[in-house]
């Protein structure tokens, strides 16, 4: 008789299952997953008018939560986000989170006000909905350390710092305010070692993995298209850092999750 090995359960707190890479795909994407240990993903949807599209495979597929926000990288391109907006979008069962939202300056500076103006819309949803803000930051440290902390000033809410690779400065910032940090295939890569000490240095309850599927492949995949079911991979490399058996850490992320994504884990809970 074969025995069985089960995977531990994780969660990819982070991917973007609407975008075209999966198309036609996702039955099989959804299954592997499954089989790696991953038994739910967050979809995320960067431009609200695809948050129909978005929605659509949250509600087809059990797994699958989502998202939606504004990216920065889209706020000059698309039309501003309202809190109105947002608080409604909120009430669907399977939306778990607002956002993604933050600052790019890396490709998008020319934007920066209109980036700032459109994440602190974002910001004033997540502390009326009570879901965490999901913070997409490149080479934006100072200004979002800034917002971040005049934010927070003006009225607590719960964030995560997604697909974090950014100072440990930034890092320490925000932990420091009270945000988590995600772990993604960035962190697994060889020449990432200061990534990796960053995570090693924040408190293991403030810590989620995740793909930003279908991009950052964590190897052995790098190079090719991401998707949920190589969280696991990013998990292990996590175990690692902390210096932990893979159950232990994957069961560590799996209570952050449910402690920062409380909705996802109350429909599960429901379910």
């Amino acid at each position: 008789m074969t025995q069985t090995t089960i995977s531990p359960e994780i969660t990819d707190s982070h991917c973007h299952l609407d975008f075209p890479d999966f198309e036609g795909k996702l039955d099989e994407i959804i299954a592997n997953a499954t089989e790696a240990g991953v038994t739910r993903m967050v979809t995320i949807c960067t431009k609200l008018k695809n948050e129909p599209s978005v929605r659509a495979i949250a509600e087809a597929h059990a797994p699958v939560f989502y998202a939606a926000g504004t990216h920065p990288m889209s706020a000059a391109s698309e039309p501003m986000a309202t809190l109105d907006e947002l608080l409604e979008l909120a009430k669907h069962p399977k939306f778990v989170g607002i956002g993604e939202t933050g600052l790019d300056y890396h490709y998008t500076a020319e934007t920066a006000q209109v980036q700032k103006d459109s994440l602190r819309i974002h910001i004033a949803a997540a502390r009326d909905t009570g879901l965490p803000l999901i913070i997409h930051s490149r080479a934006a440290d100072d200004d979002m350390t800034r917002i971040l902390t005049e934010e927070m000033n003006n009225g607590a809410f719960s964030c995560v710092m997604h697909c974090f690779s950014s100072s440990p400065e930034l890092a320490r910032a925000t932990l420091d305010l009270g945000c988590y940090l995600s772990m993604s295939g960035i962190a697994a890569f060889p020449k990432s070692q200061e990534i990796r000490d960053t995570f090693a240095a924040a408190p293991l309850d403030r810590v989620l993995v995740e793909t930003d599927a279908p991009y950052l492949a964590p190897p052995p995949h790098r190079g090719k298209r991401n998707e949920p079911a190589y969280t696991a991979h990013t998990a292990r490399v996590g175990a690692q850092v902390y210096g932990l058996d893979y159950a232990d850490f994957a069961a560590l992320t799996q209570a952050n999750f449910n402690r920062l994504f409380t909705k996802a884990a109350t429909y599960a809970v429901a379910a």
